[in-house]
């Protein structure tokens, strides 16, 4: 007979082996129209399959394909090896404020099991100057699984490309918010929140811009946010929180109608003027970091007509560690532009 001291050994072998064979992987797989005439028909479908050998909860990263919000989830190239323009949203958003309550925030798909998800391009891209040609559309890559106790763990998946021919109509006309609203679907409680968060953001606005003009050497929270100091640069950084500072946003439209988990806000950059709040935004103070007056500061950021920054890093910390990488990339990412703005924990 087996010794316990063994049984337990030879069970806590098999536990191990068991543990060790499972693998977390993903294929994806992006089908549609071989021709399509007018952008409007430009219906992508993608297949999410889980391909390894235990559940996984992924998360509906808006840059994803798990998410149908037209951010920039495809990378599409014509015959040419020419993008179409992108158009389409660019939110503010965070992984880490989600939980495993957060239902709507996932896509739990079970070993072998399948999901559609279609989006329409013709929200997120132009594609007038690239033109009438036949392209390629593929997704991005990484997925992010949330486990039992909140880790985020990145998966690569594999993909599979589709193809096809546009002509026609290139650019799709976009609805805008009326202007003679400046709310849509916002309590007089959200309503009074916003006046609050603008102005504590025309507050950071005017402490960013003063600093950035009497400072024009390097400092710690220049190098903190924007990485090494140059003066190229410098005058970037100060010429959006410029542009910014003169903004209105009492003439704003501001739509409270999003109920997207995690994410605070997001605009469509050529359209000025119009913020999309989300449930995120309502979560958090009004001044600090990552809070209500710094999202307007990021979300004005991504107008055109205020420089046009993009989403490269969330978070103070990647933010920080993109400022160290790449200082050309930190002065273009809305969220270094929020916590230089926001400065906390304070420096000087």
């Amino acid at each position: 007979m087996f010794s316990a001291t063994l049984k337990a050994a030879l069970a806590y072998i098999a536990l191990s082996a068991i543990t060790a064979s499972a693998t977390q992987s993903v294929s994806m797989k992006v089908a549609g129209p071989s021709d399509v005439t007018d952008v409007e028909n430009l219906q992508i479908t993608t297949t999410i399959t889980n391909t390894g050998d235990e559940m996984l909860r992924l998360v509906n990263d808006p840059k994803s394909p798990l998410s149908t919000m037209p951010a920039d989830t495809f990378a599409i190239t014509n015959s040419a090896g020419a993008a179409p323009k992108f158009v389409g949203i660019k939110a503010k958003y965070s992984m880490e404020v989600l939980s495993v309550e957060d239902a709507d925030a996932f896509t739990v798909l079970a070993p072998g099991e399948s999901i559609d998800l279609t989006h329409d391009l013709s929200a997120a891209y132009n594609f007038t100057q690239s033109g009438a040609d036949a392209y390629t559309f593929d997704t991005a890559k990484t997925l992010y699984h949330f486990t039992d106790d909140g880790a985020i763990v990145p998966i690569e998946a594999t993909t599979e490309v589709h193809s096809a021919k546009l002509q026609g109509k290139l650019v799709a006309p976009r609805v805008s918010l009326a202007k003679r609203a400046s709310y849509n679907g916002c309590s007089s409680t959200r309503q009074s929140q916003i006046v609050s968060a603008i102005s504590a953001a025309e507050n950071y606005l005017s402490g960013a811009t003063s600093y950035l003009s009497s400072h024009t050497s390097s400092t710690s929270r220049y190098t903190t946010w924007f990485g090494t100091y140059s003066s190229s640069r410098h005058s970037t950084v100060l010429s959006h929180y410029t542009k910014i500072s003169g903004n209105d946003y009492s003439s704003f439209t501001f739509d409270c109608t999003c109920t997207r988990s995690g994410t605070w806000a997001y605009v469509y950059a050529d359209s000025y003027g119009e913020i999309y709040l989300c449930p995120q935004f309502w979560a958090v103070n009004t001044t600090g970091t990552d809070s209500r007056g710094g999202t307007l500061i990021h979300e004005a950021s991504h107008f055109t007509v205020n420089g046009g920054t993009d989403d490269i890093q969330y978070g103070q910390s990647a933010a920080k560690a993109l400022a160290q990488s790449s200082p050309s990339q930190a002065i273009m990412n809305a969220d270094s532009h929020e916590y230089f703005a926001e400065n906390n924990p304070a420096q000087s």
